[in-house]
């Protein structure tokens, strides 16, 4: 039997014995992204925290660069200081980021997450900042 034929009555066999998946595809996690606190008043500081959900532990998805867009003209990147990808290891899920909105507005926070400058999961949070006290948008008051 040649190479090419042994290894794809390997391939064969593993796959009937459940070992091997028809595609080598790994499964997509979702994300989801939570915004504490949702409302605020002016100054205000947002916690956000975004999970990937489901998906499979593979390198694909290791050590990713995320991207937060505040939607008030600000983005940052976190970058991972990551160990080398293991086999069988369990990926880093859960990430965190704050921001500060000094004025009164409803912002739609946009988290994406890339590796390999190739984005693999992303989602988006509405936040409601109401003006507080020194705030420019707050409206001066009834006579």
């Amino acid at each position: 039997m040649t190479r090419g034929l042994a290894a794809v009555v390997s391939a064969a066999a593993l796959a009937g014995a459940g070992l091997l998946a028809a595609d080598d595809k790994p499964k997509k996690p979702k994300l989801d992204i939570r915004a504490i606190p949702r409302m605020a008043f002016s100054p205000a500081t947002v916690l956000v925290t975004a999970e990937l959900q489901g998906g499979d532990d593979v390198e694909e998805y290791h050590c990713p660069e995320v991207e937060y867009d505040w939607d008030d003209g600000g983005k940052s990147v976190q970058e991972g200081d990551c160990s080398p990808f293991e086999a069988g290891t369990k990926i880093q899920r859960r990430f965190t980021n704050e921001h500060s909105y000094r004025r009164a507005g409803i912002y739609n926070i946009k988290v994406t997450m890339r590796r390999a400058e190739r984005s693999f999961a992303a989602a988006t949070v509405r936040v409601t900042v109401r003006p507080g006290l020194g705030d420019p948008t707050r409206e001066p008051p009834d006579d």
